[in-house]
């Protein structure tokens, strides 16, 4: 519980904290939009209008693409001015911040957008489409135009793909008909997709939804776990871990079967504790197992070890001269020499087990290989997650900026550290020794070939993100895996979550989530706020409205709702504060816009709980104490991970909230443990804020 405090950097927690404000404010919090590059990158903010493509304010484009774009026009050498303004608009459409979307349909790239047609969806997202047949419009004004290097030639499957080289011109020499033509290049915008119509896209805007009436929780599981991972053969079952070391196979009970948590914990499927340094800010910070472990049995795990008691622990330090760092300066911190723990990456097998890997209660304690070691700084902010891309099967390793309080020597934003980043492995591809050696890499891996590095030479190629500064639990969206979320622990203002994009920049140390930050020691240099284009937060809350009295809070990233057990809270993302004392449900509006409305909510226990949920004493309120992490299981279902326990979101029926799409097959007559008009107050249990109060001061001494 302490370490956790420790590893968020709150350390100001003093007496006080027993006596934490109440009525958090309910404004929504207003965000930036989240469109995307036909690169995965996330829009320039330019500084001024493009020349030849009139887009300003953001732009997929930066000068160089808007001239390359200019030839490209010029070398069409088009005759007719309608025809001409209407290719140059088509062209212009790759630096829509929409482009993404444009030009990939079915995950398939075009050379050249959607053109909105006559087809219209009653489910379009987009404002104004079915105004503009923009294909006919197109076909109609230029069929009989001469159109050198036409991106209108028909691709050898005969559909809108990679044209082919043709000495034909003219769109009636290419197409039959227009049919033909706007049934290869058009299309309608719908839910998932958006189409072009000539001008800049714009999403439909429906006003801010209402915030669902509560979140409705029963408790399953008395342990406390640091970390949940579905099993990856898609069953009820689950691995849990916590801070000291251990992993645990356990089966999750069906919703509303009364049944609680199957886990031995006597009974561990690994014990890593003799390779795990758990402290108050280290420990086994997360866990992933390959998407293919039900047959290869490959499981990964991250944690701390101390290079003075492990012989393994012998990486190589991440403040060194690459990075204009002397850890010789650094000193001592916390009585821990510089680069004394690091953070480790390690693969190990279930197989050999069980007749097959999916079958397997235990797995071995025996490292396989060493994918990655790290030396840490100082001794707090290093994240720690990894988790699995689901579209790309790369592992995801998540690092904080290594601490020492605002990040002295600016790792976050230096392009050659590996700290305050968002890094990208190919754990399936395992170079050679000497291959490994010869590219300066930190262990066993290979680089992704479109890693940002491949666009940006000066990123280290591990690189996927940069400019964060301890992100505390990251998810993939279900249905939309280009929503990579990301809660980022601020330093003592700000929490945010962010949208993770290839290259994105997400500020830290400029800003601290908004706002310009303006550090106390720079031994390591500054980046101006002038000379960056940052991806500012998607949604957070400053610290004073979580807790006026402290002004500390540490956010805890979450996932978007996809299970039908909440249909009110479908679609909504998750997220709470390490406090248990607020849990925020975000709406986006319009949809794939990235723009989201953010209000705290009421949540609840149950009365009908497998494990009846405490209370804080004289008062209504359920009483989770810390909130470390979230889950996902593989029916969609949504759990929190408290320092009280597992908790999972079940139907808000059970809690007597009202949700006009739940279909209850009978009257509820229970009442939440917690009553809707104390949901804002943040109170804990005295007893569990003394414990973690006497450990912090034990951890800091």
């Amino acid at each position: 519980m302490a370490a956790i405090l420790y590893q968020f950097g709150v350390i100001e927690v003093l007496f006080a904290i027993i006596f934490l404000f109440s009525n958090l404010l309910l404004l929504p919090y207003p965000s930036s939009s989240f469109p995307l590059c036909t690169d995965s990158r996330a829009p320039l903010a330019l500084n001024t209008r493009l020349k030849f493509c009139s887009y300003n304010g953001s732009s997929c484009c930066n000068s160089t693409k808007d001239s390359q774009l200019q030839k490209q026009f010029q070398a069409m050498k088009i005759s007719n001015p309608s025809c001409a303004s209407l290719l140059q608009s088509v062209l212009c459409a790759r630096c829509d911040p929409f482009s993404a979307k444009l030009f990939t349909i079915d995950s398939v790239p075009r050379p050249v957008p959607l053109l909105c047609n006559s087809t219209v969806s009653t489910n379009s997202s987009q404002s104004n489409q079915e105004k503009n047949d923009f294909c006919s419009k197109v076909w109609d004004t230029c069929e009989n135009v001469s159109i050198l290097n036409s991106p209108f030639a028909p691709s050898l499957q005969g559909q809108a793909g990679a044209p082919v080289k043709s000495n034909f011109t003219k769109l009636t020499e290419l197409w039959q008909s227009k049919a033909d033509f706007c049934n290869a290049f058009g299309g309608a915008s719908t839910d998932g997709s958006v189409c072009y119509d000539g001008e800049p896209v714009t999403l439909n805007e429906t006003g801010t939804p209402s915030a669902p009436h509560g979140l409705c929780l029963e408790k399953i599981g008395n342990g406390s776990y640091l970390d949940m991972v579905a099993h990856p053969d898609g069953s009820n079952r689950a691995f849990f871990s916590n801070q000291q070391g251990k992993i645990w196979l356990a089966t999750i009970p069906k919703v509303g079967s009364g049944g609680t948590l199957e886990l031995d914990e006597s009974n561990p499927f690994i014990d890593l504790t003799d390779e795990v340094h758990f402290d108050t800010a280290f420990g086994m910070m997360g866990i992933a197992f390959h998407p293919n472990f039900a047959q290869n049995g490959r499981f990964f795990a991250s944690f701390n070890c101390d290079k003075g008691k492990s012989p393994g622990c012998a990486g190589r330090c991440s403040c060194n001269s690459d990075v204009n760092c002397d850890p010789s300066k650094l000193g001592t911190d916390n009585g821990a020499q510089p680069c004394q723990y690091q953070s480790v990456i390690a693969e190990y097998t279930a197989n050999g087990t069980a007749s097959q890997p999916s079958l397997a209660e235990n797995a071995k304690p025996s490292e396989v290989r060493r994918i990655f070691t790290m030396g840490l700084p100082f001794t707090s902010q290093h994240g720690g997650q990894i988790l699995f891309g689901p579209t790309d099967g790369y592992l995801y390793f998540m690092t904080g900026d290594g601490g020492g309080g605002g990040d002295p020597y600016n790792f976050a934003q230096n392009k050659k550290s590996v700290l305050g980043k968002i890094m990208r492995l190919d754990v399936d591809n395992i170079p050679s020794a000497a291959e490994i050696n010869k590219l300066g890499l930190w262990g066993n891996y290979s680089i992704p070939k479109d890693n940002p590095f491949s666009q940006d030479e000066e990123l280290l190629p591990e690189i996927w993100a940069f400019g964060l500064r301890n992100p505390w639990r990251c998810s993939f969206d279900l249905e939309r895996p280009s929503y990579f979320m990301c809660g980022d622990v601020g330093e003592d203002l700000y929490e945010e979550v962010d949208i993770i994009s290839k290259g994105g920049n997400y500020g830290w140390r400029a800003y601290e989530g908004p706002y310009p930050f303006n550090p106390k020691s720079s031994p390591g240099g500054n980046t101006s706020v002038n000379s960056i284009s940052p991806i500012f937060p998607v949604m957070g809350y400053n610290h004073s409205e979580v807790n006026k009295k402290i002004g500390s809070a540490s956010i805890m990233g979450g996932y978007f709702y996809r299970s039908n057990t909440d249909p009110c809270m479908y679609g909504r993302y998750l997220y709470a504060d390490l406090y248990s004392g607020a849990i925020w449900a975000a709406t986006e509006d319009p949809e794939n816009s990235g723009n989201f409305s953010t209000s705290s909510i009421p949540f609840g226990c149950a009365r009908d709980s497998p494990i009846q949920c405490s209370t804080v004493p004289e008062s209504a309120l359920a009483a989770l104490g810390y909130t470390f992490s979230f889950g996902q299981d593989n029916s969609k279902d949504i759990y929190l991970l408290t320092s009280s326990g597992v908790y999972r979101v079940v139907p808000p029926s059970r809690c007597n909230y009202t949700c006009s799409k739940e279909k209850v097959t009978a009257v509820a007559s229970l009442s939440p443990t917690i009553s809707p008009s104390s949901h804002a107050k943040l109170l804990i249990s005295p007893v569990i804020l003394l414990s973690a109060f006497m450990l912090l001061l034990l951890g800091l001494a």
